[in-house]
This record gives structure tokens, C-alpha cells and sequence, in this order.
């Protein structure tokens, strides 16, 4: 599992330039399982994932895939962890 924090690096109208376009990389990212939760943070300065890969290299890919990296108005900080305690509701997510 993978913690991806965006920090937005330009001011919010450029961001918001390229809102439609993140949306749809989204999707397509929850279409194929990769993500399974995102979110802005609050106050509004970045954003949230939560996303399953097979390893931190193809995580890095995703995040390049972005349109906010491909803009430039974002960084990114990946954090690698395993989930070894869940609610019930994501049991399917722990590490045995």
C-alpha cells in the first residue's frame, strides 16, 4: 500500500486548470483497482491517496502519469507502508 500526499506548488487557479483532467486520471485509476480512496486536504493545499501496486516503482509511474505532476503544479511524497490492522471493513487490505 502506498500514501501518496500532493502538495499543491503553484496558486490555486493553475491548479484548478488542470482539476478536470486529474478527475479523469483518477477514475481510470479507480477502474483498474490501483486507488482506493483520495481526497483534498483540508485547508485546501494538496491532496490524499490511498493506493495498492505491486511495488514502489510502478507507484512512482502513476504519480508521473498525473496531470498535476505533468503540469507542474504539484509535488508528491509516496509513503510505503503495511497494513498489518484494519477495520473490518478492509480486512481484504491487511498483510497476513
Amino acid at each position: 500500500m502506498f500514501l501518496i500526499l500532493l502538495k499543491y506548488v503553484r496558486p490555486l487557479d493553475q491548479v484548478e486548470a488542470h482539476l478536470a483532467a486529474h478527475r479523469e486520471y483518477l477514475r481510470r485509476r479507480y477502474a483498474d483497482g490501483s486507488f482506493l480512496m483520495s481526497g483534498r486536504m483540508e485547508p485546501r493545499t494538496g491532496g490524499v491517496i490511498l493506493a495498492r501496486t505491486s511495488n514502489r516503482e510502478a507507484a512512482e509511474a502513476m504519480m508521473r502519469e498525473d496531470p498535476f505532476h505533468t503540469a507542474g503544479v504539484a509535488e508528491y511524497t509516496l509513503v510505503e507502508f503495511h497494513p498489518t490492522m484494519t477495520a473490518p471493513a478492509l480486512a481484504a487490505f491487511k498483510v497476513q
